[in-house]
């Protein structure tokens, strides 16, 4: 496989503060990966370290092949984008000549403004200042100004961050067009779980500096899928009942079992009743990512 960004034991410290430690990440190309963890968890960190607005302590990280130890790491970042925190605007200005002027600082020739304000939905604003915008069109403007020069991957934290409804959906429909239509890939911190598992491709779980667990979406919603909680009288009975049908199971306890499979419910009990066994409890589930999250730390706050 191959990745866009791997990072191999990255650690920061602030004095006597472990902000990141044996930090292990890889970024498949083509992805939407969702970086995971609560605030303070190290998700920001690890995004100014690999933006190069920090240095590590400990470890390294790659881009594209070349390490962050190689001079030639300032000519790969030019193939990045980044949001972090909040878009870097002009508010007294409109949205082109934010555009404009971001050419102007990175020193290429300005064009495809209108382009790229027609690519997020902002071509209609002709003359008013940003400052007018709301929330999700300076959200929007930003992240057209992180697409000057082209880059083929962008990192955005906290994408979402103080949108409304309407905000949130522009963005996440702006994420996916532009990794499905224009290649690009992305690394995302978020605690917005729900949304993110809606966009997600991958994710990276991080808990107190380090990644606890690395897993693609399809993996994750195997782990999360629906399933069916019963408790009954005569665990034998219903183990041979499901073996005989083959419906997948794990039994939890010794008179609760999980099926991962729709059945006929009726003729399940029925089935049951004659073999001297009762269905006393059933309950329809499916795991949420926040939840899967919460599970893995060991419990806790929510993020």
């Amino acid at each position: 496989m191959e990745y866009i960004l791997e990072t191999h034991n990255l650690g920061k410290r602030y004095k006597d503060f472990k902000a990141l430690s044996n930090f292990d990440m890889h970024i498949p190309k083509g992805s939407i990966y969702g970086l995971v963890g609560k605030n303070g968890a190290g998700k920001t960190t690890c995004i100014r370290l690999i933006c190069g607005l920090q240095k590590p302590t400990t470890g390294t990280y790659s881009i594209y092949g070349t390490s962050n130890t190689n001079p030639q790491i300032v000519n790969v970042r030019k193939r990045m984008g980044a949001i972090i925190e909040t878009p870097s605007i002009y508010l007294d200005m409109t949205a082109e000549d934010n555009l404009i002027e971001q050419y102007k600082i990175i020193g290429l020739p300005t064009k495809e403004t209108k382009e790229l304000l027609e690519l997020v939905g902002l071509a209609d604003t002709g003359n008013k200042k940003a400052k007018n915008f709301s929330l999700g069109m300076r959200q929007r403007l930003g992240i057209a100004i992180s697409l000057v020069g082209n880059p083929d991957f962008l990192i955005l934290d906290e994408p979402i961050n103080g949108l409304d409804p309407e905000g949130i959906i522009e963005i996440r429909e702006l994420i996916l067009k532009l990794n499905k239509e224009h290649g690009i890939t992305f690394l995302i911190s978020s605690h917005y779980l729900d949304e993110l598992s809606k966009i997600a491709t991958n994710y990276g779980f991080v808990e107190k500096g380090k990644i606890i667990k690395e897993v693609s979406a399809e993996e994750l919603e195997r782990n999360c899928k629906k399933r069916i909680e019963v408790k009954v009288t005569d665990i034998k009975e219903c183990v041979k009942y499901l073996e005989a049908n083959k419906v997948p199971y794990e039994v939890i306890e010794n008179n609760v079992i999980n099926i991962y499979q729709n059945i006929n419910i009726s003729e399940f009990t029925i089935t049951l009743a004659n073999k001297n066994c009762k269905v006393t409890e059933f309950h329809e589930k499916e795991e949420s990512l926040e939840n899967y999250y919460i599970n893995l730390i060991g419990g806790g706050d929510n993020v």
